[in-house]
């Protein structure tokens, strides 16, 4: 049964006419749910997802750390379809997300919870849920992020849903990687998987984010080599 709160919720999210009232829906979800921070992220081709819109620099940490990694809870939503609950990061078994478990103590966020979005066996995206505390949803909380997921489903079938940090409607904010690894394929003679493999360990060992690094790349201030370093940016002088 849906709470009074999440009514509301659906409300705005329903009136929303990509003016920017969806970071209201954003702030109502996530209090509605009883967490700090909300995301929404699409499936695409390939071994990525796309950050739709998220709500806060805590939640957008945790993405971004997890598309650098390659593993979470998120990549195994978008993976497999089936919702993935971790009431406490901190206890995450090091063989489920090795790389993931070495960040938890230092990441922002403690719990995670992630609705797989899509129609059938048909996978569209993952909205996810970040708390700084500990603890598990109630079944009321539960039962009222079903049903988000599902609206959200509708929605980005539809118009489209606008992100919330003030880009553009529709805007895709990882299509950069996807062009940084279209490079490093023909820079190495690599397959765009073993290309983003490579992309994401340099990232990784350089304690950047996974964008940050396909930026630099896009804008040729880094080339990565064979064994997965990278050449320094180039400093012109104009005079």
């Amino acid at each position: 049964m849906i709470s009074d709160r999440m009514v509301g919720v659906l409300r705005l999210l329903q009136s929303d006419d990509g003016s920017g009232q969806v970071a209201d829906v954003a702030a109502a979800g996530a209090a509605a749910l009883g967490v700090d921070g909300l995301a929404v992220s699409l499936v695409t081709e390939g071994d990525l997802t796309e950050l739709l819109w998220c709500s806060d620099a805590a939640t957008r940490r945790f993405e971004d750390l997890q598309l650098t990694l390659g593993e979470g809870p998120g990549p195994d939503a978008a993976r497999t379809g089936a919702m993935v609950w971790v009431p406490d990061l901190a206890g995450v078994r090091l063989a489920r997300w090795p790389a993931l478990a070495m960040e938890a103590p230092g990441l922002p966020a403690r719990a995670v919870f992630c609705f797989p979005m899509g129609i059938g066996a048909i996978r569209t995206g993952v909205l996810t849920a970040v708390r700084r505390t500990p603890g598990p949803l109630t079944a009321q909380q539960a039962d009222d992020a079903l049903i988000l997921a599902d609206a959200l489903t509708a929605r980005c079938l539809g118009s489209g849903e606008p992100p919330v940090d003030g880009s553009p409607a529709g805007t895709l904010q990882h299509a950069v990687i996807h062009q940084a690894t279209g490079m490093v394929s023909v820079q190495l003679s690599l397959s765009l998987p073993q290309a983003l493999l490579r992309l994401r360990a340099h990232a990784y060992s350089s304690a950047r984010s996974i964008t940050d690094i396909s930026q630099d790349v896009v804008d040729r201030r880094l080339r990565l080599d064979h064994n997965g370093n990278g050449t320094p940016p180039t400093v012109v002088d104009k005079d």
